[in-house]
């Protein structure tokens, strides 16, 4: 039984909240456990087109990693602990279907790097977001450097994570760490992700795949993964009525 996650599929939409507000939804172990089963469980899921990915409450999307559990970490626990979200946050990137963070409020370390781990982040107008982990002598570790760095730039993520500065909303969406500011994230989540369904959701799944995978090669190797996901399609139902819909002039019937 799930203590700390709520889960509610509307239609095709799964949406997953942080249910720890008593704690603004700070991530402990128990936490990315449950989370990790749900992104498992839900995979394959055909009936599932889009993931949400919100925080319950509006003080914080995931206001970090619970610190009261970090304390007693020996550097042999630190390693598993990180190992934990850093599986974890590969999954959620992989995911093959568009994963949404609806950022209410904080976003700090391990939040922030939950919602870099999404595909697309809308943030609340008073969202904060940082990577403060140096004011505690530590850096993040779910694979927040790393991310970071791909989305804003090396100069800017040092800045951000050197100077352990927060980011408010206007800064975000500047540096590219929110696709959109919302005055109701998850309504406004809703609303693009019932737009991302019409779509081929074959189509959507290898679009994913090459944007993901294209990352952890080298630039001229990526086109060779766009090159076999493209001819892929050429051989599904999707494609054959995409391309005869829009040659009739008329919306196409999907599978699925």
């Amino acid at each position: 039984m799930m203590k700390n996650i709520k889960t509610d599929l509307q239609e095709n939409i799964l949406v997953i909240t942080i249910n720890r507000p008593d704690k603004l939804n700070a991530l402990n172990e128990r936490v990315l456990t449950e989370l990790e089963s749900i992104i498992i469980e839900n995979r394959d899921k055909l009936n599932i087109k889009c993931l949400i990915i919100t925080g319950e409450g509006n003080k914080a999307f995931v206001a970090g990693a619970d610190i009261n559990e970090m304390s007693s970490f020996s550097s042999i626990d630190a390693i598993k602990y990180s190992n934990k979200g850093i599986n974890l946050f590969n999954l959620i990137e992989s995911y093959p279907k568009p994963v949404i963070a609806a950022v209410n409020g904080y976003a700090l370390g391990g939040g922030l790097e939950l919602a870099l781990a999404c595909h697309i982040r809308y943030i609340s107008k008073n969202a904060i977001l940082g990577l403060p982990e140096v004011s505690l002598g530590l850096i993040p570790g779910f694979g927040g450097t790393q991310r970071l760095r791909n989305i804003v730039g090396l100069g800017n993520a040092i800045e951000i994570i050197t100077s352990a500065n927060y980011i408010k909303a206007e800064d975000a969406e500047k540096l590219g760490l929110a696709n959109k500011i919302c005055d109701n994230t998850l309504e406004e989540s809703i609303e693009l992700c019932k737009k991302i369904s019409k779509n081929s959701s074959i189509a959507i799944k290898n679009a994913i795949q090459s944007l993901v995978s294209g990352m952890n090669v080298n630039y001229y190797d990526s086109f060779s993964i766009e090159n076999n996901l493209f001819s892929q399609l050429f051989e599904t139902e999707d494609s054959k009525e995409g391309m005869q819909a829009f040659l009739d002039r008329r919306k196409p019937k999907f599978k699925d």
